[in-house]
C-alpha cells in the first residue's frame, strides 16, 4: 500500500476556502440582523418581538461561532507554518488528524447554520 503525502499547500487551501465560507456567513448575519430591526419597527406583538429576539440571540451565537473558528483556522495555519520551516512539505500526523476533525466541525456548522437559514427564511416569508 502506497503512503498517501498530505501536503501544508493542500491543507492550507482548504483553510482559505473555510475562511471566505465564514467571512461570507458572517456578512449574512450581518445582512439577517437589518432585516430583524425592520421588522422590529414594524411590529409590536409580543409573540413577534419574542420570535425576533430568538433570532438575534442565534445570530450572536452564530457570530461567535464563526470567531472562534476562524481563530482556530489561523492557529492551524501558525502550525503548519511551523512545521514548514522544518523544510518538510509533508504534515506529521498530529497536524493532519487536527486538520480532520476541523473539517467535521465545518460539516457541522455547515448544516447548523443551513437549518438556521431556512427557519429564518419562513419566518420572514410570514412576517415581512
Amino acid at each position: 500500500m502506497e503512503k498517501v503525502i498530505i501536503d501544508n499547500s493542500d491543507l492550507h487551501f482548504e483553510h482559505k476556502q473555510w475562511d471566505s465560507e465564514l467571512a461570507f456567513w458572517k456578512d449574512e448575519l450581518k445582512s439577517f440582523n437589518l432585516r430583524l430591526d425592520e421588522l422590529v419597527n414594524r411590529w409590536t406583538k409580543k409573540e413577534v418581538l419574542q420570535k425576533l429576539e430568538h433570532y438575534q440571540n442565534e445570530f450572536m451565537l452564530h457570530n461567535g461561532v464563526i470567531e472562534k473558528l476562524q481563530e482556530e483556522i489561523q492557529v492551524h495555519e501558525t502550525n503548519i507554518a511551523a512545521q514548514e520551516r522544518t523544510g518538510r512539505p509533508a504534515l506529521d500526523t498530529i497536524l493532519v488528524k487536527n486538520h480532520s476533525n476541523f473539517r467535521k466541525k465545518m460539516e457541522e456548522q455547515r448544516q447548523i447554520y443551513a437549518d438556521l437559514k431556512k427557519e429564518f427564511f419562513r419566518f420572514l416569508s410570514q412576517y415581512m
